[in-house]
């Protein structure tokens, strides 16, 4: 990293599964318990999502002797292309609307999907963003067992 502040999170993956599967895994409560938290254990019954735009999410990570939950709004929903929900965990001020989460899915051949992912809002530090990108990278690779156990 530069001088410059960090403002975000920029990935993007490609996963061999098609774009339909991969939406799906991000919009499905049994497929997003099934990969967010990486390793960690996310309960089904702890996970609601209305994917709609002005819906709600919420979810709770467990890790031994810790719970951690997190929830946002869907503020665009166009399927199979286009995710925009907001991201906040308990931590986070009342006041602010956190994060902003943008993912976009994309066709490269009839089986396979590059998934771009942006988090966007400045409320975190230049460590924060780098340690909630290394956590996205792990549910990430998460996802592509998923996809391949599907």
């Amino acid at each position: 990293m530069t001088g410059t502040a960090r403002e975000g999170i920029d990935i993007t993956r490609v996963f061999d599964a098609p774009r339909e599967q991969v939406f799906a895994a991000w919009t499905t409560p049994e497929h997003f318990a099934a990969w967010y938290g990486g390793d960690a254990d996310v309960p089904l019954d702890r996970v609601s999502m209305d994917v709609r735009p002005g819906g709600t999410w919420s979810l709770v990570i467990v890790v031994p002797g810790t719970e951690m939950p997190f929830h946002g709004v869907y503020r665009e929903v166009v399927a199979p292309e286009r995710l925009v929900f907001t991201l906040k965990d308990a931590g986070a001020p009342a006041d602010i609307e956190g994060e902003i989460v943008t993912v976009t899915f994309a066709e490269r051949g009839r089986k396979t999907t590059e998934m771009v992912f942006q988090q966007r809002g400045g409320n975190l530090t230049p460590e924060q963003y780098a340690a909630a990108e290394d956590g996205w990278e792990a549910f990430f690779d998460a996802l592509v067992n998923r996809l391949a156990a599907v």
